[in-house]
Parts: C-alpha cells; structure tokens; sequence
C-alpha cells in the first residue's frame, strides 16, 4: 500500500465497496513526548501562516507517499504526526507522518476494515466482518470487540461517550460507553454509509445507498428530517463548525430545495438562525442546545450537496467530479473531495470549484483535511 502526504502545504484523507491495495505511514516510537505539541514563537507562527495561505492559493504543495498496505485503502484519520489507515487487506496501519515509517500494524479483524477513528488514548475501527474493535494504538492491542450489527459495520464516529455505528444492515447503532447501554435506530432503505454524532446536541445525522440522509434525536430516538435531493448513493455526510458561515447573500442559483429536484432552481437566501420548533418536539425545552447550522454530503450521483438542517433545504450543489464522489472532508475556508474519477478536488464552499489533483492509479476511496495537508487513500494501495 501506498500513501501521499502533501507536505510543504498540502497532504491528503475515506471511502466504500472496494477492494484493492492502498497506503499509509508507520513508525515506533517509544517516547510519548514524541506526540506532545510544541510551542513556537507567535512570529515564526505567524509567518508560517501565511506560507500556508499563499500556497493553499497557489496550489503548491510536495508529496509524501505511504506504501504497505496489500489490498485498497479504505479509510484514514491523521493528526500532527500520526497516520492511521484501514484496508480491505484487514489490518489498520499507524505511520510517522514526518518520516514516513511504519510504526505498526495492527491485527485482529478478519476482514476488510472500512471506518476507524482515533483519538490520543485509543483508536475504533469497524470492518465487513461485522465486528467494531477499541484499540490501543500505541502498544496495538486490542483492547475490546464489539458486535451488534448483523452486517458489515461501514461506517463509525465517536464523540464524547457516545459512538455511532452505520452497517450493511441498514440500522444505526448507538453505543453509550457510560453505561453500556446500546438502541438501534431503523428506517433507511439500504447500506448505512456514513454517519456523524453531535453530542451537544445529542443528535447524529446517518447516509445510506437509499439516496438520503436522515437525522435523529438520540433522547426521542426518532427521525427529525429526512434529507432528499441526491439521485445516487450517499456515500458520505459532515456536519460543519459552528464557525463555519455560507452567507446570507443570494446564491448563483445553482442551488436547489431537495424537494424540488426537477423544477427550476429557485434563488435562496440563507434565513435567520434556526428556532427549536424546528427540530421537532425533542427540542421544545429552549435548554436544549440545537444542530450544526449547515450539513455537507457526497454521493454516487457525483455531486456534493450543502443543506440547511433546520428547513432541510439544499443550499449549494457542487458540480465537477466526472464520477461519484465517494471522500469528503471539510473546514471552515474549504472543501475537499475524492472520487471514482480518480480525482481529489479542492472547494470553495461559497465560489465553487478551485483545483484538481491527480496522481492515484484508481479511485480516491477516503481523505483527509488540516490547515496545511491533504491525505487521500485509494483503491491503488497507496496513500498521498
């Protein structure tokens, strides 16, 4: 497997059904100091800053490349200096970002391995054979397994004591580590692809090979809104920062309502802040804290779509990618996006499209975004 870190200002981060080989990065170190943030002068800072800014607008990047991995990289996760990848080969890879060195490998699952996530302490990892597995990726034991769902698990995402669990059976799973207690929550039609926890809020948001995404209230355990507009798998599904802001100017008019797909795209303007009316009987107590504003979501049907939760509404459809799009990633200034095209694409989320970058020899299944590096993974094994 292989795998490209652009460093300098850019290096590159997930995916769905494939196989393949894929790549990462992988080094052992001892010492946990090694993984300890540094402080740095606020001019050197400051100046490194604006390196980043200049080069993101420039495209300027170099490459780093992750090869290990026997079958296609299926997920990722990276931070200052670690690298984690899963692949269809069945083992999870941790590397030294830096270096570009395996640190270990770690085995346990018995098939193909399509989400993890990892924190300081501990990485989760979900995998077709049905099972989600708690590591501890400094030493690489396996600490616990999980099982629950009686299909494949595809997707996962932990946040706080909670983790949510997206499978081949169609249900979501919530797993409450506090007390142990687990529920399931039904009503897609198909694989659950992706899904992504607001504790805050206590909500998660779940997409699925029906064409929607549908978001729930973990205390009523209901669907509060199911969001339609996509005509092809969907594939992935972020819930964006409270900072990030679409405007509240009028759009180009290549927005559209999900409910609406076959008339003309109606002009929108961005409404006032959400009311609690608007997330149903759940949120009748003003207490209760609401969603993330905004909500972004890729798909087969090659798009990438930006919604409003409250009204459910479409704001932005984002057209480019000649495939579907399976990676999604974004912050507040961008969006980045992987897809069968073999492409990775950079967005703006009010202008649109920016850049494109190639290199991988088949479809980018995964990717992954900070202030100064992409990291994609794909089907060819390698990492970038």
């Amino acid at each position: 497997t292989s795998a490209v870190a652009k460093a300098a200002p850019l290096s590159t981060d997930d995916g769905r059904r494939r196989s393949d080989r894929q790549s990462t990065v992988y080094k052992s170190v001892e010492d946990d100091s090694y993984f300890q943030p540094k402080c740095r002068p606020w001019k050197e800072v400051y100046k490194d800053r604006f390196k980043i800014g200049i080069n993101w607008k420039h495209g300027r990047y170099s490459t780093k490349i992750f090869r290990g991995h026997s079958n296609g990289v299926m997920c990722l996760q990276f931070d200052d200096h670690i690298l984690a990848t899963g692949s269809y080969d069945a083992t999870i890879k941790i590397w030294d970002l830096e270096t570009c060195e395996e640190i270990r490998t770690l085995k346990g699952h018995e098939s193909g391995i399509r989400c993890l996530q990892f924190d300081d302490t501990k990485l989760i990892s979900g995998s077709i054979d049905r099972t989600i597995k708690v590591w501890n990726w400094h030493t690489g034991d396996c600490l616990s397994t999980y099982t629950g769902h009686t299909g494949g698990v595809i997707g996962l995402h932990f946040d706080s004591a909670l983790l949510a669990s997206g499978s081949i059976d169609k249900t979501v799973k919530i797993w409450n580590f506090e007390d142990k207690s687990t529920f399931l929550l039904r009503g897609h039609a198909d694989w659950v692809n992706a899904v992504r926890l607001d504790s805050a809020s206590r909500t998660v948001v779940s997409a699925s090979d029906d064409c929607t995404v549908k978001m729930w209230d973990l205390d009523t355990k209901q669907c509060i809104r199911t969001f339609e507009g996509h005509v092809g798998q969907v594939q992935q599904v972020l819930l964006m920062p409270a900072e990030f802001d679409f405007g509240t100017d009028e759009e180009d008019g290549s927005s559209s309502t999900a409910s609406f797909q076959s008339q003309p795209a109606p002009i929108l303007t961005v409404a006032d802040p959400p009311s609690h009316d608007s997330f149903g009987s759940g949120f009748a107590s003003n207490e209760r804290q609401l969603p993330p504003r905004y909500m972004l979501t890729s798909a087969l049907d090659s798009t990438i779509r930006l919604w409003e939760t409250a009204s459910g509404r479409c704001l932005h459809t984002y057209f480019g990618h000649l495939e579907g799009v399976w990676a999604l990633a974004a912050d507040t200034l961008r969006i980045v996006s992987g897809a069968e095209d073999r492409m990775v694409k950079v967005w703006d989320p009010k202008k649109g499209y920016e850049r494109t970058f190639t290199g991988h020899a088949g479809p980018v299944t995964c990717i992954g975004l900070s202030d100064n590096k992409i990291c994609t993974g794909s089907e060819d094994c390698e990492t970038v």
